[in-house]
């Protein structure tokens, strides 16, 4: 069926479409005649893109459909004009099926599936795309009914198409029950694989519903099993756990995982690191760091300046100075975050005799303190009996 059978009847109201068209490099060509196709005009706009002379090359029509996301009735115009002379890619039919749904153009959108069909383009990209449109304008019930006909249209439904919707849905914020009762109703017909409970763990990752979470793990181990190649899964379910306040259970199955070889990533241990130093939980913390270490993860200078920090907070200056030494043979260096955090620790306990000393480290190190904490040292000093080093300290100041 040529491009001209896409219906241009229904009158949409357009979403606000979010675009990185601006950065991208688009031919003069293809910006002339997106010009064209969108200035006010009373002239025929057909006539004056053949004036042109400009050939509607496969590049062409792709690059000016890019153009078009915000201007659907344009590029309608320019897709008919485009395909009477020139045979279309199945690129620029998946690219006019997308930027339809992104307008909320469905009858179009969905004439265009058709057609797609009869020219025998339609792929599992037209309905990837199809999913999104109507997941963004939080039609999910019509998304899942895209999925329902796909084979009517000569698509395989396949675990890849279930994983695109689940995708798609669980994209949009809190609809990861609504992704659920779709999984729960097709995972007998189509065996789910690890991605399939990776989108939904990151789902509840997001949600922060830890019960759900769990559920979803239990069946994804007893499923799919354990394997190293299931990383992101792993990670959505221990970061689940750790934000919810659970991390004595995190542990527990970091524990597991380790003995199965399906530790997760660094990725993972800095981001509940800094999520565990914000609750100011130390017993977790240094139960993951030792996991950590204990599997041969080497932490970087951010994991260790959370661990000092938490240390620091607890008034734990030994176990601070401990991993400022051991930083260096990891190849973290200590930086000035690293000794404002021990510094204001000594000055907090009245370490009189250590704050001096960790002054000139840090001047050594080019990390000169503040001087709010320079200030606050110099008072500590006065108090605790050693006034000639807090001189020291006003001339840093003065």
């Amino acid at each position: 069926m040529e491009a001209a059978t896409v219906n241009t009847n229904l009158k949409a109201s357009k979403p606000q479409l979010e675009s990185s068209l601006d950065s991208q490099d688009f031919s003069p060509s293809a910006r002339l005649l997106f010009e064209i196709i969108t200035r006010p005009s009373s002239h025929d706009v057909e006539s004056a893109l053949s004036s042109t002379g400009i050939p509607p090359t496969h590049d062409i029509v792709h690059e000016v459909l890019k153009l078009c996301y915000e201007n659907a009735t344009a590029a309608i115009t320019f897709f008919r004009w485009a395909g009477r002379t020139h045979k279309l890619t199945s690129y620029a039919w998946n690219l006019m099926v997308d930027l339809l749904g992104k307008n909320w153009m469905y009858e179009p959108m969905w004439d265009a599936v058709r057609s797609m069909k009869q020219e025998d383009m339609l792929s599992m990209t037209t309905f990837v795309s199809v999913f999104g449109s109507y997941c963004m304008a939080g039609k999910f019930n019509e998304a899942i009914k895209s999925f329902d006909v796909m084979d009517k249209y000569g698509v395989q439904q396949d675990v890849f198409m279930v994983n695109s919707l689940l995708r798609a849905i669980c994209h949009e914020e809190n609809q990861t029950t609504k992704a659920l009762e779709f999984f729960d109703k097709i995972k007998l017909k189509i065996p789910p694989n690890a991605d399939t409970y990776a989108i939904l763990l990151e789902g509840w990752e997001k949600e922060g519903n830890v019960a759900k979470a769990k559920t979803t793990f239990d069946e994804m181990v007893n499923r799919v099993g354990w394997s190293p190649e299931n990383m992101s899964a792993y990670d959505s379910f221990l970061t689940t756990l750790v934000r919810g306040l659970q991390a004595d259970e995190a542990v527990k199955f970091l524990q597991v995982m380790k003995g199965k070889n399906c530790l997760p990533g660094l990725n993972f241990f800095s981001n509940a690191l800094d999520t565990l130093a914000k609750q100011n939980d130390s017993t977790h913390a240094i139960s993951l760091w030792d996991i950590m270490a204990s599997s041969g993860l080497l932490p970087n200078s951010i994991m260790y300046n959370a661990m000092i920090g938490l240390h620091c907070n607890n008034n734990d200056v030994d176990n601070a100075f401990r991993l400022l030494d051991e930083m260096v043979f990891n190849g973290a260096f200590p930086d000035f975050l690293t000794f404002s955090i021990i510094f204001r620790c000594l000055i907090k306990n009245k370490k009189v005799h250590q704050v001096g000393k960790f002054f000139y480290e840090m001047i050594k190190n080019e990390c000169p303190p503040t001087p709010f904490d320079c200030s606050a040292a110099i008072m500590t000093l006065t108090d605790g009996g050693d006034p000639e080093m807090a001189i020291e300290i006003w001339k840093l100041l003065s």
